[in-house]
């Protein structure tokens, strides 16, 4: 009796406790890592942005187009994310994009994401994903291009206060060989703000 008493009050304890935390948020893990948690604050504010973009990718072609542009980010989410809104003035006309980067204090590992203007309801791409070691980011996704599978690759390399560059490159052979497509430098024109 005494036994069956204590397993009903253990029982009834456990679902009282389920049923009083059901609205509350799971609690945090115990692993937080805030390591990289600032890398993208360089990125507040206003830049000019140069750009080279290879004319065919994983196509053989050597033939770039050049072009200017303008970066327009701000950090938000309370420093956990940031967006910039991109206008690209390629010849023949201009178009925008808007990338966003979340950072996960559960892995360290920022996600970014792009959105083209000129296809506003097409599925976004999956997230290139990583971190910044000794001052380079470089980030990761599988994807497909031409319906072939791909590993994207885009590195971040802020070199001063100032300026600051960026590449995308893919890769048809699960990352043994990559092809450099499109580069971006960036000079700041204005200071964001940071939270």
């Amino acid at each position: 009796m005494k036994l069956a008493s204590l397993l009903l009050a253990a029982t009834l304890a456990a679902t009282g406790t389920a049923y009083a935390n059901a609205d509350a948020p799971p609690p945090a893990s115990d692993k937080v890592d805030l390591s990289g948690l600032h890398a993208f604050d360089f990125i507040a504010g206003k830049w000019r942005a140069h750009h080279r973009k290879l004319k065919e990718r994983l196509a053989g072609s050597h033939d770039w187009v050049e072009f200017d542009g303008t970066q327009d980010a701000r950090i938000v989410l309370g420093g956990y994310a940031n967006e910039d809104d991109n206008v690209f003035n390629i010849p023949g006309g201009a178009y925008r994009g808007v990338t966003l980067r979340s950072y996960d204090p559960k892995t360290g590992l920022w996600s970014i994401w792009w959105l083209d203007g000129r296809m506003p309801s097409i599925n976004l791409d999956p997230p290139v994903r990583g971190r910044f070691v000794n001052g380079v980011g470089t980030f990761y996704a599988n994807d497909t291009l031409r319906g072939k599978p791909i590993k994207v690759r885009f590195i971040w390399k802020p070199e001063t206060h100032n300026t600051s560059h960026w590449e995308q490159a893919f890769s048809p052979d699960g990352g043994k060989t990559w092809e450099t497509n499109w580069t971006t430098d960036f000079v700041r024109v204005s200071e964001g703000s940071h939270p």
